[in-house]
């Protein structure tokens, strides 16, 4: 098995609600895009290992920063499991001219899992996802081959979007692992209580605070959209997907008022697929907003 091949395996191995590597993508962007994914999958693992003692996850989030970093500067892996990924990565960074610090700013959001559980205010959320999302369509893009900060200006509040609906979407999940994403100025706004979710409750001064975030992370994909439209060939088409893959996610967030202990929802291929697939293709462009 090649490096390459071994990061594509690691892709095909997850289940993620929008495409990964995708045969909508361009043929040449696909392994290139299966090492970043590979990189920034086991990574955030390491920063979720429940067992692990805090400091054991730092430390291990270090390694592999230590080995991005020999990679990225074409040296020698100082060693460790999972060799193929940073083989592929390395090859990857030079053949596509990706500037490290993207795939740095993963690692220093991955560490900030470990440490924060909480959020004040939604600059600082923001400001999280700035470094867990955003590198990863940026990252994208570099391998596509655009490099133009207007598009990246869209692709980050898209994936900032996307990033804040799985938040929603896994209120549950996370309140389990002792991580609350909903920022703290949005909750006592709402008067919303950390007490309920333990009693798996959605009040309604959740739902309160739930739908204040879903309206905010909806402009983030409205404000977004024109990326879909920013690039050319099958790319445009996997963008399309992914975008309308999460507004389908925040529309069912909002149908059952964010209520996620009683039925967290996902997109099924069955129902859903259909719908996404009419969707992409009668596609419109929006008029620019003046």
């Amino acid at each position: 098995m090649s490096a390459y091949e071994y990061c594509e395996a690691i892709a095909r191995a997850h289940y993620e609600n929008f495409p990964v590597a995708s045969h909508l993508l361009p043929s040449f962007m696909r392994p290139h895009v299966a090492a970043v994914y590979a990189f920034a999958r086991i990574a955030d693992d390491f920063a979720d290992e429940g067992s692990e003692a805090p400091q054991a996850r730092l430390d291990a989030l270090d390694r592999w920063d230590r080995r991005l970093q020999a990679a990225a500067a074409g040296a020698d892996d100082p060693g460790g499991p999972h060799t193929q990924v940073f083989e592929a990565l390395g090859a990857t960074i030079r053949e596509c001219r990706l500037p490290p610090v993207l795939l740095s700013d993963l690692l220093s959001a991955f560490k900030q899992d470990v440490t924060v559980t909480r959020y004040a205010t939604w600059t600082d959320l923001l400001d999280y996802c700035r470094r867990s999302a955003n590198p990863v369509g940026r990252l994208v893009l570099r391998i596509a081959g655009y490099d133009d900060e207007r598009i990246d200006r869209a692709s980050d509040a898209v994936c900032t979007a996307l990033q804040l609906t799985n938040f929603w979407q896994d209120l549950e999940r996370d309140h389990a692992k002792g991580r609350i994403y909903v920022p703290l100025e949005i909750r006592k706004e709402a008067g919303a209580r950390e007490e309920d979710l333990a009693d798996r409750r959605v009040t309604r001064e959740w739902r309160s605070a739930l739908e204040d975030a879903g309206r905010r992370t909806r402009a983030l994909f409205e404000a977004g959209r024109t990326v879909c439209d920013a690039v050319r060939g099958r790319l445009r088409w996997e963008l399309r997907a992914t975008w309308l893959g999460g507004v389908r996610i925040l529309d069912k967030l909002e149908a059952v008022h964010f209520d996620v202990f009683s039925r967290r929802p996902a997109l099924s291929p069955a129902t859903d697929g259909p719908v996404l697939i009419w969707q992409v293709l009668t596609w419109r462009r929006r008029p620019p907003r003046t």
